[in-house]
C-alpha cells in the first residue's frame, strides 16, 4: 500500500500562469517551492505531474495533494 502525500496546505495556491509554458507541480506535498517540485520526491513513490497551461491567466493549485482534478484544486482540502 502507498503512503498518502503530505499536505502542503489545506487551500489551493493561486498561481498566474503563461499559456504555453509548462509547470510540474509537486505531488509528495515536500517541496520547498510548493506547488511546485524541488525534487524533493526522490525516493518516494511520487512523481511531479506536468501541466500545460492552455491560457494565460490565475489557477488554483492544490495545496493538500488529494485532489482528484489533480494538479488543479477541487476542493479536496475542505473534507481533510
Amino acid at each position: 500500500m502507498s503512503s498518502p502525500p503530505t499536505i502542503a496546505q489545506k487551500a489551493p495556491f493561486a498561481v498566474e500562469v503563461i499559456k504555453g509554458k509548462s509547470y510540474f507541480w509537486c505531488a509528495c506535498g515536500k517541496s520547498g517551492k510548493q506547488p511546485f517540485c524541488d525534487g524533493s520526491h526522490k525516493g518516494t513513490e511520487f512523481n511531479p505531474r506536468k501541466y500545460t497551461a492552455e491560457k494565460t491567466g490565475k489557477l488554483f493549485f492544490c495545496g493538500c495533494k488529494h485532489s482528484a482534478k489533480a494538479p488543479l484544486c477541487d476542493g479536496s482540502h475542505s473534507k481533510l
